[in-house]
């Protein structure tokens, strides 16, 4: 896995032609433009990775994984695999990797009740984490994102998505992790349904969890990704009467305006509540931790170096560490 103590600070770009970033390597590639492809002409052979003027993947998919036992590669690949609908695992600036890295070390080192516990300042103990709607104790897409999915979505089979779900017996959190992306989805089909039914979907629910119109949060606002995490996991909690937070979790330097925008639209409760939290945030809680594990130190170390690919020929570092 490269970062950036293995990337070069800055790569040449020509117009037909890019070089590989990888620090001593003089390889140069031919320029991809508009869409990212896994050809022959973009692959530096010393180091098997594509290249872009703005990025780079790994041909090996495990090279950009920190948990590559033959468990995890089960549940990753095989089981999550069968419901996750896209990944693009392999690409240096995946928010997929980063939050499989992350959030694999914090349940397997127990460590992701403590941070959750902090954040929330309730007790989230004896929780199962579900990787992109995956069940592990239904070994399957979890059965109520099944429901809700089928209450407010007119095409379930390409429904919402939330990165980390984590449940117990008392509270539902939803984890929409971001790296590169931002908050400002919009709406593409054009099916006057699709607005019909998240807004009647749940005998009305969203006239419960939201102060603004659908076409003000979803259109004006752009925040029609974290509408809808916000309305099927309120109406999910509130049918297994758990509390519920949906958590935003960015990078520091990214939108730090972002909360205010979204909770300026929706009610909150004291049993439903939207947080924004950061992974520079995650990074100190697991050094503060008491472990002192070889893994702690290798996710430590992966957050330091951690590069989001090129802007203008420049390295971006991922988190302000």
């Amino acid at each position: 896995m490269f970062g950036l103590r293995d990337l070069k600070n800055t790569i040449k770009i020509t117009e037909k032609s890019v070089e590989c970033p990888v620090k001593g390597c003089d390889t140069t590639v031919q320029r991809q433009r508009k869409f990212f492809r896994r050809q022959e002409e973009f692959k530096c052979l010393k180091h098997n990775i594509y290249i872009s003027p703005s990025t780079f993947e790994y041909e090996n998919t495990l090279d950009n994984l920190l948990w590559v036992d033959a468990a995890n590669r089960d549940l990753l690949f095989t089981r999550i695999g069968r419901v996750k609908r896209e990944s693009r695992i392999s690409r240096n600036n995946s928010e997929d990797a980063v939050t499989w890295n992350i959030f694999r070390f914090l349940e397997k080192s127990k460590l992701l009740s403590g941070f959750l516990t902090n954040l929330t300042a309730c007790t989230v103990e004896n929780l199962e984490v579900i990787y992109w709607s995956y069940s592990q104790s239904e070994n399957r897409t979890w059965s109520f994102m099944e429901e809700a999915r089928q209450e407010f979505e007119t095409n379930p089979e390409k429904g919402s998505e939330p990165d980390i779900i984590i449940k117990n017996s008392n509270a539902l959190l939803f984890i929409e992790c971001k790296l590169t992306a931002n908050n400002n989805t919009v709406i593409r089909s054009r099916n006057h349904d699709v607005k019909q039914k998240y807004i009647g979907g749940g005998d009305r629910w969203y006239s419960q969890v939201f102060s603004s119109d659908f076409d003000t949060v979803a259109f004006k606002e752009k925040k029609y990704e974290l509408l809808r995490f916000w309305l099927i996991g309120s109406w999910i909690a509130v049918c297994q009467n758990l509390n519920f937070y949906l958590i935003n979790l960015v990078p520091l330097a990214r939108e730090n305006t972002g909360e205010e925008a979204f909770q300026k639209h929706i009610r909150q409760t004291q049993q439903r509540r939207f947080m924004r939290t950061t992974w520079e945030d995650v990074y100190h809680f697991i050094k503060n931790s008491k472990s002192e594990s070889q893994d702690k130190l290798l996710v430590m170390r992966y957050l330091e170096n951690k590069t989001i690919g090129y802007r203008s020929g420049g390295l971006q570092k991922a988190f302000s560490i």
